[in-house]
């Protein structure tokens, strides 16, 4: 393990459990402050006393990346406990199965709220802290479904498609003045959730993915911290795949 985020602070959304877990855990494996979130204060506690028993120096804001003033808080809040913010990782999402003509106002606004304007909430706000040092880096967690489509995901695919446009915007804009943004799209992923439904078929995302196999959460995190450290300096409003060769293949 190499320290290349020694002394930065890292804000992960959405990170008390599954994907956003296994970020904070990375970023704070390569020597990084980590600023936890989530909405359920009794998880996000339980996980960030089990990511700092690794050795990783952890706390734990509950907000909603939805709510302006939340949002700002939580920022303020990381400022105070570990300092400005060095490195944000905008992971925290929704989703909503249902065919596009039986889908409802309130469950479309939830998900472009929580897909594409909460990060582009916690960016402005990260942005505030990162423009006056002259450095920083973005990583917005988007999805092989900003590259196609899936029948009844119609509010998450034109989130994630937005959240493509909003990284390449603020790289364009941020890179000037020292910002990177950049961002990565898993494909399917066996959290801890998805493995304990029994309801949930794999064997078709298994067998479509070249290497046989889902993404894990750790395979996620370590693109991120990868993303995030100096390794990759001249990386700016990318987007990359980490899907297993998912997108290249058009075989089926």
């Amino acid at each position: 393990m190499t320290d290349t985020l020694h002394g930065q602070v890292a804000l992960v959304t959405g990170s008390s459990r599954g994907i956003g877990r296994a970020i904070a855990v990375a970023l704070g494996q390569k020597g990084a402050s980590v600023v936890m979130n989530g909405r359920n204060k009794g998880v996000l506690e339980k996980a960030v006393r089990e990511v700092g028993e690794q050795g990783i120096r952890a706390t734990g804001h509950v907000a909603d990346v939805t709510d302006e003033d939340a949002v700002r808080a939580m920022f303020d809040q990381a400022r105070t406990t570990f300092g400005p913010v060095d490195v944000l990782v905008n992971n925290a999402g929704a989703l909503a199965v249902v065919n596009a003509e039986e889908m409802t106002l309130s469950d479309w606004n939830l998900v472009l709220a929580t897909n594409l304007t909460g990060p582009f909430l916690c960016a402005r706000e990260a942005a505030r802290q990162m423009l006056p040092r002259g450095r920083g880096v973005i990583v917005n967690v988007s999805s092989i479904f900003a590259h196609g489509a899936m029948e009844q995901r119609s509010a998450y695919c034109a989130s994630k498609h937005g959240i493509e446009g909003l990284t390449r915007a603020l790289a364009v804009e941020w890179g000037p003045r020292g910002i990177r943004v950049v961002a990565v799209s898993p494909s399917f992923v066996r959290t801890d959730q998805v493995a304990a439904n029994p309801g949930i078929d794999l064997s078709a995302p298994i067998e479509r993915s070249p290497l046989h196999r889902l993404a894990t959460p750790e395979d996620i995190g370590k693109a991120v911290a990868f993303l995030a450290g100096p390794d990759s300096s001249f990386i700016n409003g990318a987007s990359v795949p980490v899907d297993g060769g998912w997108l290249a293949d058009a075989s089926w």
